[in-house]
C-alpha cells in the first residue's frame, strides 16, 4: 500500500501581489500548507499571513528560510532578488518554485543551475503558462501534423505601462517590458521551436522603445527557428489593457490561442485545417494550480519539470540576446 503524499509546506517570500492568484489560491485548492510568509516589514507580513490564511509571519526573508518546517520555497521577490534568494534557499535545504525570469541573466541562471545541482532539490522556473492543458494540447496538434508544415509563430503579451516608480522600470532590479511580460512570449517560442526543429529559436533582430537606453517598455523580437521558421515574439507595456496572443500558421491550417499565458481565463484552443474551424474548450482551471500540480509531483514523485534550471539558462541566454540586439544593456547582477 502506497503512502499518503503529505502536503507542501510553503514559505512565501514577500507580501507581493503576485502571491495570491500564484500560490495562494492554488495552495488552497491542492491542498498544500501555507506555512510561513516573510516581508522586510513585519506589519506587511502580518498583514497578508492574516488576510490568506498563511500560518506564520516574519518581518525578514530569512527567518522564512531558518524555519525547520518549511519545505517549499515560493519566491515572489522582484526580478534582480530572485537568483540570490533562490540561491540562498536551496542552500537552506528548500525546493524552489521561482517567479520569471528566475535570474538576471544567463551567466547569473547559470549560478542558480549550479547551486540547484549541489542541493539536489526541486528547482521550477514559473513559466506557469506550459503546464495548463491549453498549451500542453497546442503541442499535441502541432505534432499531429494536422496543420502541417510550420510557417510562422506569433507570441505576445502585452500589458498597461506600470506606474511611474513601480519595481518592473527599474533597471538595476532587472526591469524592462521583455523581463516582465515579453520573457512569456519568448519563453512559449522556445517550447514550439523544441518541438517543431529540435532545437531554440536565434534572435534575428529586435525594436525597441527605451527612452533612457536601459529600461525596454517595448521590445519586439523576430526570431528563426534551427528549420528556418519565421518568429515574432513581443513584450509592451505600451498597451490598452492585457493581451496574450499566441498564433502558429502551418501549411494547412492554423492554431490560436486568444490568451496562452492566463488560459485558464479564456481555455480556448481555435483550430482551422482543412477549410473548417473548430473551437476547442479546454478546463478553466488557472495555469498557476497545474503548475503546483506539476512542481509538487516533481518533488514527491520524481516526475521531470520543463522549466527547470537548465531551461533557465537556455531561456535566459535567449533575453540576453534579445537586449545586446536591441542595443540595451544586459540586466546587471544585484550587488550586496
Amino acid at each position: 500500500m502506497n503512502e499518503a503524499r503529505k502536503p507542501l509546506r510553503i514559505g512565501i517570500l514577500g507580501a507581493a501581489r503576485i502571491a495570491p492568484s500564484a500560490i495562494i489560491y492554488p495552495a488552497q485548492a491542492t491542498g498544500h500548507k501555507l506555512l510561513a510568509v516573510g516581508a522586510r516589514d513585519k506589519v506587511r507580513a502580518d498583514q497578508f499571513a492574516k488576510q490568506y490564511q498563511v500560518q506564520k509571519s516574519y518581518g525578514s526573508y530569512q527567518e522564512v528560510l531558518d524555519d525547520p518546517e518549511v519545505d517549499v520555497i515560493y519566491n515572489a521577490l522582484h526580478n534582480g532578488a530572485h537568483a540570490p534568494w533562490n540561491i540562498k534557499a536551496l542552500a537552506a535545504g528548500k525546493h524552489v518554485l521561482s517567479e520569471k525570469p528566475s535570474a538576471c541573466n544567463a551567466a547569473e541562471a547559470k549560478e542558480v543551475a549550479a547551486a540547484v545541482s549541489k542541493s539536489g532539490k526541486i528547482f521550477m522556473e514559473g513559466f506557469h503558462y506550459y503546464y495548463h492543458p491549453v498549451f500542453q494540447r497546442l503541442l499535441a496538434i502541432l505534432k499531429s501534423g494536422e496543420i502541417g508544415e510550420v510557417i510562422k509563430v506569433e507570441s505576445a503579451l502585452l500589458i498597461n505601462m506600470p506606474k511611474p516608480g513601480d519595481l518592473r522600470l527599474q533597471f538595476d532590479l532587472a526591469g524592462g517590458s521583455m523581463m516582465d511580460v515579453g520573457c512569456y512570449a519568448i519563453h512559449s517560442q522556445r517550447m514550439i521551436s523544441q518541438q517543431v526543429a529540435a532545437g531554440e529559436p536565434s534572435v534575428v533582430k529586435a525594436d525597441v522603445n527605451s527612452a533612457d537606453g536601459k529600461i525596454d517598455t517595448k521590445l519586439y523580437v523576430q526570431l528563426k527557428y534551427p528549420n528556418g521558421v519565421a518568429a515574432l515574439a513581443k513584450g509592451d507595456f505600451e498597451s490598452e489593457g492585457m493581451q496574450a496572443p499566441l498564433t502558429i500558421t502551418g501549411s494547412k491550417g492554423s492554431i490560436f490561442l486568444p490568451n496562452f499565458v492566463a488560459s485558464g481565463m479564456d481555455p480556448r484552443v481555435i483550430v482551422e485545417s482543412a477549410g473548417q474551424k473548430r473551437v476547442e474548450h479546454l478546463p478553466s482551471i488557472s495555469t498557476y494550480t497545474y503548475q503546483l500540480l506539476a512542481f509538487a509531483d516533481a518533488i514527491d514523485l520524481g516526475k521531470a519539470i520543463k522549466t527547470d534550471a537548465n531551461d533557465a539558462i537556455a531561456q535566459s541566454a535567449l533575453l540576453d540576446a534579445a537586449y545586446l540586439s536591441a542595443s540595451l544593456p544586459l540586466r546587471p547582477i544585484l550587488k550586496g
